[in-house]
């Protein structure tokens, strides 16, 4: 069975993101068809996505490598996440669908009873699926996936720290959802910036300097079964 690109692109993309593959690091399309279960065909069209995203670079007598953004690169991010998830918001009051609106209030009361009982492991899966659903609500492909490019690149580059307060963090959803469901394009707009200016505080960078890097890195990888991935 063929294994299409995207979902090589996907699995390389998440390891990335964990910290399998070290900053820097090369990418062999041979090393990579072999974990994948894969040819070395989707794995060349992967890498080629994921130079453009930014998470690989082609290096001269290297070839593909992990990208080392600076410090400056990653401070660009979350600023430029702290413009555009108000305007998905702001979009979204205007473009939303009834699905749109029944999945986001179905996220936000699971959050709330997460929040109220403690169970903080489960509410950054949540969240994060809080945020992709109101950026599909825009109605804007472009913007969907720019802000789904710059989620992976945030949670690659930072470490978020649990919010001290979550349920506050889900009432500003609610809050979020209420004026989407209004309408009310402003007000969303700005719920949803005062959301994310709060939780852009509780980023730290994993690569401080250019310097630390995880230990997490393998030097050789157990195969993995793309069949299952449905991306």
């Amino acid at each position: 069975m063929r294994i299409p690109a995207h979902s090589v692109c996907t699995a390389i993309r998440d390891d990335i993101v964990a910290g399998v593959y070290e900053r820097g690091s090369r990418l062999t399309e041979e090393l990579l068809a072999r974990r994948y279960g894969v040819s070395r065909v989707p794995v060349r069209e992967a890498l080629r996505t994921l130079e453009a995203e930014g998470f690989v670079v082609t290096r001269r007598h290297a070839g593909a490598c992990v990208a080392e953004p600076t410090e400056q690169e990653a401070s660009d991010l979350l600023e430029m996440r702290m413009l555009l998830e108000p305007l998905g918001a702001a979009r979204a009051a205007q473009r939303r669908t009834e699905a749109h609106l029944k999945v986001l209030r179905g996220l936000v009361r699971l959050g709330q009873e997460r929040a109220r009982r403690g169970h903080s492991e489960d509410l950054r899966s949540l969240g994060g699926w809080f945020h992709e659903t109101l950026a599909q609500a825009s109605g804007s492909p472009a913007l969907t996936s720019t802000l789904a490019q710059l989620r992976h690149k945030i949670a690659w580059m930072y470490a978020v720290e649990a919010p001290a307060n979550p349920a506050e963090s889900w009432a500003e959803h609610g809050g979020i959802v209420d004026a989407v469901a209004r309408g009310d394009s402003e007000r969303a707009r700005a719920i949803t910036a005062l959301h994310t200016e709060r939780a852009a505080v509780a980023h730290r960078l994993r690569f401080p300097g250019g310097g630390d890097r995880p230990d997490r890195v393998r030097t050789s990888q157990p195969p993995v079964n793309m069949t299952g991935l449905r991306h």
